[in-house]
């Protein structure tokens, strides 16, 4: 009887969540080690479709780094990352093509309808518009070309809006389309923020390597449950917001700043954090708001 309880406890908790973000948007970001270990990928997926089912709209965005990579090492294609974005040539963009499109996404859609919830693919560069990513090394002053990398200057939401007035979750790779015609290759965190910021979002949640935002990288116990804008610049400057972590909160803050209401940065490996994050009053993540 007690665990009865409990269990009703639980859903008590969640009650006022539910209620709050029935038919709110919340986009999320699905990749690293999330994707990579098949417990993790089934949580969150069930977790996308227990969102759904009580009434929330969920758009997914996708990485699919580490899978990449190992499809280029079979191909004899050597990975190469200047500033942490992977070089991407011809070759390299038909391998990122093909394993993001007909593995990746695949497999995303057929877990979620696995769970009961309708999902679709929408393939990037059917969405976002972009031009070639080019930037002025600080130091030597030396022109970085990443090859057929994107930079989003432009984002159709319709045909994701049309997708989620239908019932389906809408699952969209990290590719956009030049003005040249080309598919280009895009950091999925970038893909997914701006999404949100298209989209008008409620939420946006990073599935995450790490608790969330730590003041002390090597002290989970250190984690910002907590994060205002304002914060951001002294976190910056300090070092507490750096690495791969540091475009990831600027995309945040521009996430906000367009009227995206709050961001959530979850450790992807926590099974079923991003309900928990959600749905209950502590949560288990770092949040970042105005």
């Amino acid at each position: 009887m007690d665990k009865a309880i409990a269990k009703a406890d639980v859903l008590i908790e969640a009650l006022p969540y539910i209620q709050e973000f029935r038919g709110a948007t919340i986009v999320v970001k699905f990749g690293g080690s999330a994707m990579e270990e098949r417990r993790n990928f089934e949580s969150i997926l069930t977790d996308v479709t227990f969102m759904e089912c009580v009434g929330m709209l969920p758009v997914i965005v996708h990485g699919g780094g580490k899978a990449i990579s190992r499809a280029m090492t079979e191909a004899g294609l050597v990975p190469k990352f200047v500033k942490g974005l992977r070089v991407t040539d011809e070759a390299t963009i038909r391998v990122v093509e093909e394993v993001i499109t007909h593995k990746v996404n695949t497999g995303i859609v057929a877990a979620l309808e696995a769970h009961g919830a309708r999902a679709r693919r929408i393939d990037g560069d059917t969405v976002f518009q972009v031009e070639k990513r080019t930037a002025v090394d600080e130091t030597t002053g030396e022109t970085l070309d990443w090859g057929f990398v994107g930079d989003i200057k432009h984002v159709d939401v319709e045909p994701v809006r049309a997708f989620v007035a239908a019932g389906l979750i809408p699952v969209i790779t990290p590719l956009g389309r030049g003005s040249d015609g080309k598919i280009y290759n895009l950091n999925a965190d970038d893909a997914a923020a701006a999404m949100a910021r298209a989209l008008k979002a409620r939420k946006l949640a990073f599935l995450s390597d790490v608790p969330g935002l730590l003041r002390d990288r090597n002290d989970d116990a250190s984690l910002l449950s907590t994060l205002h804008i304002r914060e951001v610049e002294e976190l910056i400057r300090s070092g507490v917001i750096d690495g791969g972590m540091l475009p990831k909160v600027k995309s945040c803050v521009e996430a906000l700043e367009a009227g995206v209401k709050k961001i959530h940065i979850i450790d992807g490996r926590l099974p079923h954090s991003l309900l928990l994050e959600i749905f209950t009053d502590k949560g288990v993540g770092t949040e970042i708001i105005e």
